[in-house]
């Protein structure tokens, strides 16, 4: 078998998945139905949980090939082609 770069290790493929399914299940049920990391009523750090959550499931949507940031305007801003014409001067 090749290495051409874009050979993913099953192990790795197999941890990266599951850890989204988890991070998944956790944003649809933040409890779990029995605990949760960090309790939602704690001021400033209650949410820390979920965004970790919603940061696995991202990055493991993008192992897999889903980038969902390009949906958020992750694009770049400073790319459009420059306008052509010409300078009047007062």
């Amino acid at each position: 078998m090749s290495d051409n770069g874009n050979h993913r290790s099953v192990g790795k493929s197999i941890v990266t998945g599951i850890l989204g399914l988890l991070s998944l299940a956790y944003l649809v049920n933040p409890t779990f139905g029995v605990f949760e990391f960090i309790p939602d009523n704690i001021p400033g750090v209650g949410n820390l949980d979920e965004a970790g959550a919603a940061a696995i499931l991202i990055a493991s949507l993008a192992y897999f090939g889903l980038d969902i940031t390009k949906l958020f305007g992750g694009g770049k801003k400073g790319a459009e082609k420059p306008v052509s014409g010409k300078v009047v001067e007062d």
